[in-house]
């Protein structure tokens, strides 16, 4: 796009600019991961991932939803990238995943509810 005319010129320097805009399919994949904090419910579900790993059970109990409207949530954020999943015997843990994308979401969830992440210091946790 960096040799594109525009139609109207403005006298702004737009062309640098027009030359680092990413292409379509990062703003797609962007808008994807967007969509996983545009559900309350959902953006609860991860907000407690980002902060401890823990069981479906256990994290339906603690935002107060069914294990079955738990499960969809879990299973949409995974499938984003945003959360992994261990078994442990009959029990599935949830987690925060360790990739850039999933940390940028945390810290900006963090910065949002102006809060520092609760379990930074924690034993036995990945997260920082």
């Amino acid at each position: 796009m960096s040799n594109r005319e525009l139609p109207h010129n403005h006298g702004q320097n737009i062309g640098p600019i027009l030359e680092r805009m990413p292409d379509i399919k990062h703003f797609q994949e962007a808008a994807a991961i967007f969509q996983q904090l545009c559900d309350g419910s959902r953006l609860r579900i991860l907000w407690l991932l980002c902060h401890c790993e823990e069981c479906g059970i256990n994290i339906a109990s603690a935002v107060d939803m069914s294990t079955a409207a738990v499960s969809h949530h879990l299973k949409s954020l995974k499938l984003h990238g945003l959360i992994t999943s261990r078994r442990a015997g009959k029990e599935v843990y949830y987690t925060l995943a360790d990739t850039e994308t999933a940390q940028l979401v945390h810290q900006m969830v963090d910065d949002f509810f102006q809060l520092s992440c609760p379990s930074k210091g924690i034993a036995n946790h990945t997260h920082e």
